[in-house]
């Protein structure tokens, strides 16, 4: 049940933990100087993690530039993952972008992700096109999508 989980504003101290949720999750993690750099260098980015028992299991970042907000990562801890809470992020993302003047929103998946991208499309949103070999572990193909928020 999503409510019994807490959303709030990514900080310094959070860092160890978003780690842990990146290399569970992605082949290629971001590093502990990229996420400080994304909360005290990048005035664009806003990121939100999610929290059960004041452990984060999950998180979402993006880039909100006048009014298109940019998806850059969304992950969940495996364990928690088919219990709706990486929809959940991405609909609270959706809501800060929204307010935040936002009118559309944007991400990459990999082409191969049907999982991802199934949600994504329950969400709303829509192909936009293909980034050939985007993702630099493989080289697969990042296939962009768009809603209008």
């Amino acid at each position: 049940m999503v409510d019994s989980y807490v959303f709030r504003y990514m900080k310094e101290e959070d860092i160890d933990q978003i780690l842990e949720v990146e290399h569970a999750s992605f082949a290629t993690p971001w590093s502990r100087e990229a996420f400080y750099n994304e909360i005290y260098n990048n005035k664009f980015a806003v990121y939100i993690v999610l929290e059960e028992d004041q452990k984060i299991i999950g998180y979402i970042g993006a880039w909100v530039v006048i009014d298109e907000a940019h998806v850059t990562n969304v992950a969940i801890l495996p364990v928690y993952r088919g219990r709706k809470l990486g929809e959940a992020l991405l609909r609270k993302m959706m809501t800060i972008a929204k307010d935040m003047g936002a009118r559309s929103m944007t991400l990459e998946v990999r082409v191969t992700n049907h999982v991802a991208q199934s949600l994504y499309r329950k969400l709303g949103f829509q192909n936009g096109g293909i980034r050939k070999n985007y993702y630099s572990d493989n080289q697969e193909d990042g296939l962009v999508m768009w809603v209008n928020i």
